[in-house]
Formats: structure tokens, sequence, C-alpha cells
């Protein structure tokens, strides 16, 4: 990844939809990322993210949330079907094909990681003031600013 240009983000999922193994077994590990029902995640989406991007992949919604592995943007922006799909627990009524509110792009998995849960992260000060530890923060995508993703890459580093 190019150092300079290169941004960072942190992309949540729950591991029962798509989780880090799922991901990595995927034909060349690479999964559409769809049922984001966020306007600002959209944006990032949208806006902000560049194939190389590189992504924390964090589990949601389980016992232990946190970090489960290290992925990158892999492109291809396009809109997100299930939104069109009355069928699809995604579905939205008001997102029409001509207009499409919502969007997906794909994300290839790199590695799995030794995880590093919200309450190992807490411990770091490096860390206090990342995103996702900040209290209400619900977003299923954020930023991830460079030095807090330096610091993530020692961490997994050391459990090498």
């Amino acid at each position: 990844m190019n150092a300079a240009s290169t941004r960072y983000w942190l992309m949540k999922n729950e591991p029962d939809e798509f989780s880090i193994d799922r991901a990595l077994n995927a034909p060349q590990a690479t999964i559409a990322w769809d049922g984001v029902r966020n306007y600002q995640a959209r944006n990032f989406m949208r806006d902000d993210m560049q194939v190389d991007d590189g992504v924390l992949y964090w589990h949601s919604s389980c016992a232990e949330p946190g970090i489960y592995g290290i992925a990158r943007i892999a492109g291809h922006l396009r809109p997100d079907a299930s939104q069109f799909d009355p069928n699809s627990k995604y579905y939205d009524p008001k997102s029409k094909p001509e207009a499409p509110r919502w969007l997906m792009l794909d994300v290839q998995a790199l590695r799995k990681i030794k995880p590093l849960t919200v309450a190992a992260l807490r411990q770091y000060p490096a860390l206090e003031d990342m995103r996702v530890l900040q209290k209400g923060n619900r977003l299923s995508i954020t930023p991830v600013d460079a030095r807090h993703w330096d610091f993530i890459m020692g961490l997994v580093k050391a459990q090498d």
C-alpha cells in the first residue's frame, strides 16, 4: 500500500454474515460489502474510499467485538442490489433502480489476525481517541487515522 495516498478504514461486519474466515475463503478472498444503510457510511464508500486503501476488518454484534483481520478496498463501486429485493432484510422501497440510494464495493481480505477486542484496544492510550472506541459510535464504516493504523499494525506485527 502506498503510504502517501492510502487512507485507512474500519469496516464492521457481523461474523455470522461475513466473518474474516468466510471472506478469506471467497474467490480471490473478495466479498461485496453490501447492506450499508447509513448515509454517512455510504458517502465514505462513494466519495472517499479508493482501491488499495487499508481496512481493519471488525466483527460486531458478537461476544467479543473487535478487529479480526486486515483487508483492502478492492473497488467496483456499484448499486447495492439488495435495496431492490423485497425479500432482503436490506430492502428499501423508497430506492429506485434509476436513482439508487445505496452502494456497495468489493473488499479483499488479506489476513486473519489474533482478535484485538474492544477491551484490548482500550488498554492503549495511543488509541483512546480512535473513533470506534468513542461512546455512541455506531457507524459501520469509519475512517482510521494513519497514526492509529500504524499503531495497530505494530500490535499485529508483535502477534506474528
